[in-house]
């Protein structure tokens, strides 16, 4: 039997955006304040996907150490990156394109992410994608975030969808166990944030482009 998916539900950081570029200025001017020294946007790549509180924790682990101050620390990179969540960060590409497409064809899509609501909406607003998502929901959304599987869930419920017919998108290994502990099947893009190699992730399918999401929709048989 063939398996046809009505609803998508897309990570943001390192699938639908490079997020990482604001993400990395933000959490220096954070450890600037504290007297540390800056990390490098490579190792702020390396520290995305788990929620802010995770980043700025590694961020100053690899910075000397613990913050003296977690809260303080935390606070203060989020005042930072709220205030700036956009200047820097880049649609990867085909993005629209691709999510226009999608809409044509009738999925109804969403955002599923561990970054905190309020940035999330602004990142989409800011760069014209929140008219395609039904439904957005942050790390600080539900009381759990991927890869428990209440928080893709929780999505799904917000846009009344059934998980039967749902598909799960993204880059990291949190994104495709949210999908694994949910019973949703998982497709991973081989660019953006992660620790581990692409292929080590268990998706369904692993794409390289963001425009072979149609391909892969269709290639998936269950």
């Amino acid at each position: 039997m063939t398996f046809v998916p009505k609803t998508l539900v897309f990570d943001l950081d390192g699938t639908l955006v490079h997020s990482a570029p604001d993400l990395h200025a933000a959490l220096n001017l954070a450890l600037r304040e504290f007297g540390r020294d800056d990390v490098t946007l490579h190792q702020v790549t390396q520290m995305i996907g788990d929620g802010v509180g995770l980043l700025v924790e590694r961020g100053f682990d690899a910075s000397g150490g613990p913050a003296p101050d977690p809260a303080a620390a935390l606070a203060l990179f989020l005042e930072y990156y709220e205030r700036d969540p956009s200047t820097h960060t880049t649609l990867y590409p085909g993005v629209i394109e691709t999510l226009e497409h999608l809409g044509n064809a009738g999925y109804r899509m969403a955002v599923c992410t561990n970054k905190p609501l309020e940035p999330a909406r602004a990142v989409l607003d800011a760069y014209g994608l929140s008219a395609f998502f039904a439904a957005v929901s942050g790390g600080d959304t539900f009381p759990v975030r991927k890869p428990s599987p209440g928080h893709l869930l929780g999505t799904l419920a917000m846009m009344d969808a059934d998980p039967a017919k749902a598909v799960m998108i993204g880059d990291s290994p949190n994104d495709v166990h949210v999908a694994l502990n949910a019973a949703i099947p998982a497709i991973a893009v081989s660019y953006g944030y992660r620790r581990i190699p692409a292929e080590e992730l268990g998706a369904d399918i692993l794409i390289n482009r963001f425009d072979e999401i149609p391909t892969a929709l269709h290639q998936l048989d269950l």
